[in-house]
């Protein structure tokens, strides 16, 4: 998959956080254009999922030093990944959500063509002052992206929505249906109808709204377990909370075995793109229920909507969600059917990583475009 005559481009991702959905899609990219022949460089902080993986694929990772939030660091951040751009002299930019988006923009000032691409909007997971600011930024910081990619057309319509003015590329997320599918290894273990829930334990992803939810579904449902699967910031809290029914499996490096283990899974985040989580449990045949975030709907096949989507912050609502489905296995089976085949025809990996690599194609050929000088053209036209 050539993208230009010549040598082949070389593409350096600047990523943080490094764990969770964020670092699957870069490890996914990675891995697809390291196998198109381009050449790649991940520049990300050390530790989480993302470093590991990267260099299991053989890709060069460079170091750099960067806290999740933004800060007094800022400045450090920036000057550290000048010097890297400086090293590694790509062709373009691909930075990944907002700290990263942040730094990279900076320091690339238009430079080169840059990428960037939120994962869900920073200024949806703040309050107050501090979501203002970051507002402001994105409205302003998108004109040092020749591209702004969105995994979802909600998520670019709450951009513009909020006074975002950018060359906008909606590519939804994908997902390997070859390592999420329903054969496989399972982590089932004990009786029971089993809910799953799999995320970064923190605000975003809703687990304290699931925890209140869950009471009613046991109190309906004799016997219902609830696994979270992850860790996080809120890990201590959401445990001092949760009842004997609930399970906190910590980190998993095989979650699709965890997929395959339920009867039904579940995540009720406060804000996404689109969220991972739910096409790779459709993938592996599991009916979801998500709430009704930016991506939601777009993830579901629309026959999903009555039964599997929930207003945010609604333990009610998720609750009666969950009873629902839990106490019927044939309305559980045929969603399960859709769903595999929703992802299959919609987010297929594949699709997902060639769509991103066809905006890469689209501004190196406007990059390599030769600049003809005024005093050029006169010569040309005489």
């Amino acid at each position: 998959m050539d993208i230009s005559p010549g040598p082949a481009p070389h593409i350096l991702h600047v990523a943080q956080p490094v764990e969770g959905g964020v670092a699957r899609v870069v490890t996914d990219l990675v891995a697809a254009q390291l196998a198109a022949g381009l050449r790649v460089t991940v520049a990300c902080p050390e530790g989480g999922t993302l470093t590991d993986a990267l260099r299991a694929l053989g890709c060069t990772v460079l170091r750099w030093d960067a806290t999740r939030s933004p800060g007094h660091r800022l400045p450090g951040e920036v000057r550290r990944l000048g010097r890297l751009l400086d090293e590694v002299r790509p062709d373009l930019v691909h930075a990944h959500s907002a700290k990263a988006g942040l730094v990279a923009r900076l320091a690339v000032h238009g430079r080169l063509p840059t990428v960037f691409q939120a994962h869900a909007w920073s200024f949806e997971a703040a309050d107050g002052v501090v979501a203002r600011l970051a507002l402001g930024w994105e409205r302003f910081g998108a004109r040092w992206a020749a591209r702004v990619v969105c995994v979802s057309e909600a998520e670019r319509r709450t951009g513009e929505r909020c006074g975002i003015t950018a060359h906008w590329r909606v590519v939804p997320n994908g997902v390997d249906t070859q390592r999420f599918r329903p054969e496989g290894d399972s982590a089932r273990s004990g009786a029971g109808p089993l809910v799953v829930c799999v995320g970064r334990l923190c605000r975003q992803k809703g687990q304290d709204v699931l925890l209140q939810a869950w009471p009613e579904v046991v109190r309906r449902v004799a016997g219902a377990r609830l696994v979270l699967a992850g860790d996080g910031p809120d890990a201590d809290r959401l445990r001092a909370g949760a009842p004997a029914s609930v399970e906190f499996a910590g980190a998993q490096s095989d979650i699709a075995a965890w997929y395959r283990a339920a009867d039904l899974v579940v995540l009720p985040s406060r804000w996404e793109g689109m969220a991972l989580a739910p096409l790779e449990a459709m993938a592996c045949a599991r009916p979801v229920v998500v709430t009704d975030v930016d991506g939601a709907r777009e993830s579901l096949p629309p026959g999903h909507l009555p039964y599997c989507l929930v207003p945010p912050e609604d333990p009610g609502a998720l609750a009666r969600a969950l009873t629902t489905l839990l106490r019927d296995e044939p309305l559980r089976t045929a969603l399960a059917a859709q769903g595999r085949a929703h992802v299959l025809a919609a987010h297929d990996l594949r699709d997902a990583t060639e769509a991103v690599t066809g905006v890469y194609r689209e501004l190196l050929g406007v990059a390599r475009t030769p600049v003809v000088s005024t005093e050029a053209r006169k010569c040309i036209a005489t």
